[in-house]
């Protein structure tokens, strides 16, 4: 058996669901240092780096997880049984980011002892699914200087050269309780749905030249606690997916600035988070270049990753297909395995070939 495909289904039988990723990430270690990789290790997170590291040399990333969203309620067989049928190999994790794994852990020791023209390092990260605090989060900062990195996700193996971040607002209307019979009190819905209404429209003055404009939209609302009472506080949620134009701090403060102006204090919002920030890369960069040279297309990626942690020229790049990512009797193609790693090394190889005319 391919040792790619033998690596996922071992991995595939050790559940890894976010911060409970111990068995897999002793078995990569263990993999890592029976092929002859030094491994590190900081909680969850594996990593190592090619054995000719120099401090002040160019240095690409190779980094994916080996965690997993909890299994979905309606799976019809076994999520950790790591089966093949019909050349689909199932299994929570197979699909995402599994496949990517096995792929950039076989091409960084396919270099290991290969001269290069510049640092590789791996890093498979926990955490990933939650953007958990033990993650790539605290990983990153303890990694050596990094210059650019290969992020392996279910692209179908094209290139992802920009991904939007995430912003969720907790927004809250003020108006006064009354009795809706006698017209009294200040409807906090209708304020609500003024504010909703402000977010439809509301252009945000710089627009990004790869991923258009900011997009928000209200998902939630709720109000009321009977039919005859005026409410006097109406809840509701905006999704909103930045794009590399602003920081998410900045745009949150220009929200905040336009609401006040518009409303008063009526209007509150509160981020979640702005931490996970859009990210995107140069259509220029040798990475990108290297994937178009050997036949991958560029697109702009509708979910986030831990690019949105690392915030450096990255490109998105892997295995499988995103739509099969936490789905039930979640797959990969056993050719997508087995084909996984040469596509990584073509794009390597590219590289290399890019930076050593660049030297």
């Amino acid at each position: 058996m391919q040792a790619e495909l033998k690596l996922l289904q071992e991995l595939i039988a050790l559940p890894s669901i976010s911060r409970e990723e111990q068995a897999t990430a002793l078995h990569i270690e263990k993999y890592l240092n029976a092929h002859g990789v030094e491994a590190f290790r900081i909680h969850q997170n594996i990593w190592a780096k090619h054995p000719q590291y120099d401090p002040d040399r160019y240095t690409l990333l190779l980094n994916s997880h080996h965690d997993t969203v909890k299994p979905a309620a309606n799976y019809t067989r076994n999520p950790f049984s790591a089966d093949i049928e019909d050349g689909k190999l199932y299994g929570l994790g197979s699909n995402d980011a599994g496949a990517s794994v096995v792929g950039l852990i076989h091409s960084f020791i396919h270099y290991y002892n290969r001269d290069l023209p510049f640092n590789l390092i791996l890093a498979i990260c926990a955490e990933e699914e939650v953007m958990g605090e033990h993650g790539m989060r605290e990983l990153f900062p303890k990694l050596p200087r990094i210059d650019a990195a290969i992020v392996g996700e279910p692209t179908q193996m094209q290139a992802a050269i920009a991904e939007r971040g995430l912003v969720v607002l907790d927004c809250i209307a003020h108006g006064k309780q009354g009795h809706a019979a006698r017209n009294e009190g200040e409807n906090a819905l209708y304020k609500a749905l003024e504010a909703i209404e402000w977010f439809r429209t509301y252009q945000f003055e710089r627009c990004s030249k790869i991923m258009g404009p900011v997009k928000m939209t209200a998902t939630q609302i709720q109000a009321g606690t009977q039919h005859n009472v005026v409410p006097g506080e109406c809840s509701f949620v905006v999704d909103i997916r930045p794009t590399d134009a602003y920081r998410n701090e900045e745009m949150v403060d220009i929200i905040r600035t336009e609401l006040a102006q518009k409303f008063g204090e009526s209007i509150q919002i509160q981020p979640r988070s702005t931490r996970l920030q859009a990210s995107a890369i140069p259509v220029d960069h040798p990475l990108v270049q290297a994937a178009i040279a050997v036949g991958r297309e560029t697109y702009i990626s509708p979910t986030t990753s831990d690019i949105a942690v690392m915030q450096i020229p990255s490109l998105k790049m892997g295995a499988g297909n995103s739509s099969r990512s936490h789905a039930a009797d979640e797959f990969v193609y056993v050719s997508e395995v087995e084909e996984v790693t040469q596509k990584y090394i073509e794009i390597l190889d590219a590289f290399i070939l890019l930076m050593k005319q660049k030297a």
